[in-house]
């Protein structure tokens, strides 16, 4: 249970009223970073197909199997590069993740995804098309030879099953019908495939055969990208949470079907955090403990609290209305470009459906007081508008505009001609968008039709 003083500064706590401790600003997005990283993504992926081509002697090209030989060694090292790639873009860096966005990062992840699997394949065809002309034997022959006879060979072919099955995972007819607890379990294997890959790489790769020094930088090259992993994914977030000591305080019903969990804590008043971030949140419940979800601020921190509001739409955000005042809390984060930094503009236009005002009516609160904003919130009935009073509170309180559009999607409209009409300004606004994937979709087209441009258009999905 809350300790009693504890207890007392709940009950007085007021969402919208000024926080009794100072807070820290969030971190404002950091491109320059960003470019740097991608222009030594661009040198390393140079660098290893320069290491993996001057491997081979014109000679040893022009031997028996050696050009599909050398064309396999080739593919092999761009797709284990690019997984390095792949694995940099999820590890969740904090300054990546508010320049660039999860739902951006996401795109770039799965864009690339298919690649490295499709290099990995082209490498063990052509290689051991290659060793078989080598060798005047048959393909299978040969592929059975490097199973049974070749060090950690059969290693990586568990490792290649792994990613197969996460990349078939990854594609969106799988994605729609899997739980997100299946498809995190499966992409964990991922690194388990990736350390069993990297033995056979460094065992039977040629370019690293008497060649210490190119043997060294990609073996350095691995290290780095684990051991950022490992310090973005594992030591901060420990370092972090340790400090924090977050638990539950209380939970409280909104809405049908959606509840506010108020979090405790230590040393709030130091995490940076923006209105419209979000954290990674594991609770350390029954069944709920092993895997982490994405969950809004609901509102900006009021140490010694945090808030978030959820909509049971699955197994663990159904769990998370059963949660006990006490039970442990883990988080990492935060995480997001949904935040005042991405506007340019005097006017903000606010755009929300269902649980999807929730990163809003944080955003409304951390915007600047010289902003003239207009908050839009769709609803099929008037007892879904989660934090209505709220949002009307900090709307009045810096004189903008405030619309409720409710009703029925067949009765009463939202399209281009009703944005206008509620927005006047919207042409020349900041138009931040959160709600369902279909519905943002259709108030990006509005918007698009009124004129507004797609760099001022602000929407982060948290889908997986």
């Amino acid at each position: 249970m809350v300790e009693t003083k504890e207890r007392r500064k709940l009950q007085r706590l007021s969402w919208t009223g000024h926080a009794a401790s100072p807070r820290r600003a969030g971190h404002a997005p950091k491109p320059k970073v960003a470019d740097v990283l991608a222009a030594l993504a661009g040198v390393g992926f140079g660098a290893t197909m320069a290491l993996a081509i001057s491997s081979d002697s014109s000679a040893s090209i022009a031997a028996p199997g050696g050009l599909l030989t050398a064309a396999g060694r080739i593919a092999g090292f761009a797709g284990a590069y690019l997984m390095l790639v792949m694995l940099v873009l999820i590890a969740r860096l904090p300054w990546l993740e508010r320049t660039v966005g999860q739902d951006r990062l996401l795109r770039w992840h799965r864009r690339i995804g298919g690649w490295p699997i499709v290099l990995i394949a082209a490498h063990i065809v052509l290689i051991t098309l290659g060793y078989a002309q080598m060798t005047r034997t048959g393909a299978l022959h040969q592929l059975w030879a490097f199973l049974t006879t070749y060090p950690d060979i059969l290693a990586a072919a568990v490792a290649f099953g792994l990613l197969v099955a996460a990349g078939v995972t990854s594609v969106r007819y799988a994605r729609r019908r899997l739980k997100y607890e299946t498809w995190w379990i499966v992409h964990l294997y991922t690194y388990l495939a990736l350390a069993l890959a990297f033995a056979h790489q460094i065992a039977t790769g040629v370019m690293f055969i008497g060649h210490p020094l190119a043997r060294a930088v990609w073996i350095v090259v691995w290290a780095a990208t684990a051991g950022l992993v490992i310090a973005s994914r594992v030591v901060a977030p420990i370092v972090r949470n340790l400090r924090l000591q977050l638990r539950v305080a209380d939970v409280t019903v909104e809405a049908p079907g959606v509840v506010s969990v108020t979090i405790s804590g230590r040393n709030l008043s130091s995490l940076a955090v923006s209105g419209g971030q979000f954290f990674q949140w594991r609770f350390f419940a029954s069944g709920m403990w092993w895997h982490a979800h994405p969950y809004s601020l609901s509102a900006l921190p009021r140490p010694p609290f945090l808030r978030i509001t959820v909509k049971a739409s699955g197994d663990h955000s159904s769990e998370v209305a059963h949660l006990r005042p006490g039970t442990r809390v883990f988080v990492e984060g935060p995480y997001g470009a949904f935040t005042k930094h991405a506007s340019e503009s005097h006017y903000v236009t606010l755009v929300g459906a269902g649980v999807g005002v929730t990163p809003l009516r944080a955003l409304l609160e951390d915007l600047p007081h010289d902003v003239d904003v207009t908050v839009l919130v769709r609803a099929s009935t008037p007892d879904e508008i989660v934090h209505r009073d709220e949002i009307a509170h900090l709307v009045a309180e810096r004189e903008g505009t405030f619309h409720e559009i409710v009703g029925p999607r067949h009765k009463v409209r939202f399209d281009a001609r009703v944005l206008k009409k509620l927005a006047p300004h919207v042409a020349s606004s900041d138009v931040y968008i959160c709600g369902p994937e279909g519905f943002t979709g259709h108030v990006i087209a509005a918007a698009s039709n009124l004129g507004v441009t797609s760099e001022r258009i602000h929407h982060e999905a948290f889908a997986f």
